[in-house]
């Protein structure tokens, strides 16, 4: 059994990726259909920042002692007035540190840039691109402090093709939320952590985000969506 742990903001509680049955299904659900008989408990708040996490979500995360946890957060910091980036900073570490110390492999991402998600002009995405270039710098800082499973969301090629986006441009469509947990599953298993290969002969790596004009990538994803079923009720 896999206990993976997800604390955050609404990006990591699915926004973007409705559920069949309501709510959301998101990045977290489809990496955990990845992970060996996965338990998953998603912690994430809508608006979430990183004092919010360390304050409200950390102390949950901690009594259920998990395998895997991770830690995305860091938009919504940037989006308030007071933003320090340090204060970001000091908040993400403790919680990395937190779950560090009590035995998690813990996932942390570099955050894409919200001013070129909104696609701002360039007097209002200067200031905001700055924002998060200070945030990001904290968040690599922290990853290599600690060692975790770390993602370059700001960099990946297709973090910014819109097809991965909803119409609010802030959160992943369910094409988009495929992307992250194929991101974040190949790291886990480059870092040794164990995880479930399904085999799907013929096929291009990250196939299921052809869904749903290649066959095999639908099968792939109603399989995902069977694992969602047994995990939600």
């Amino acid at each position: 059994m896999t206990r993976i742990v997800t604390l955050g903001d609404s990006i990591t509680l699915g926004m973007g990726d409705p559920a069949p049955g309501g709510g959301w299904r998101g990045w977290a659900f489809l990496l955990a259909a990845g992970l060996p008989k996965p338990e998953l408990h998603n912690l994430a708040a809508i608006g979430a920042q990183a004092k919010h996490v360390e304050r409200d979500q950390l102390p949950n995360a901690l009594l259920l002692r998990p395998h895997v946890a991770s830690v995305v957060v860091g938009i919504n910091d940037t989006l308030r007035a007071g933003f320090d980036p340090v204060r970001t900073g000091q908040a993400t570490a403790r919680t990395v540190a937190a779950l560090t110390a009590g035995g998690a492999t813990v996932i942390t991402m570099r955050l894409p840039d919200p001013a070129q998600m909104f696609g701002l002009p360039s007097a209002l995405a200067r200031p905001l691109s700055r924002r998060m270039r200070a945030v990001n710098a904290e968040l690599d800082r922290i990853a290599a402090h600690y060692g975790t499973v770390h993602w370059d969301a700001s960099t990946d090629p297709e973090t910014y093709d819109r097809r991965n986006w909803s119409v609010d441009r802030l959160h992943p469509n369910e094409r988009g939320h495929r992307l992250i947990a194929c991101r974040l599953w190949d790291r886990l298993a480059a870092a040794g952590v164990p995880t479930e290969v399904r085999i799907w002969p013929g096929q291009i790596h990250d196939f299921q985000l052809g869904a749903p004009v290649i066959p095999e990538a639908t099968r792939s994803l109603r399989q995902i969506g069977e694992y969602i079923r047994e995990a939600t009720g």
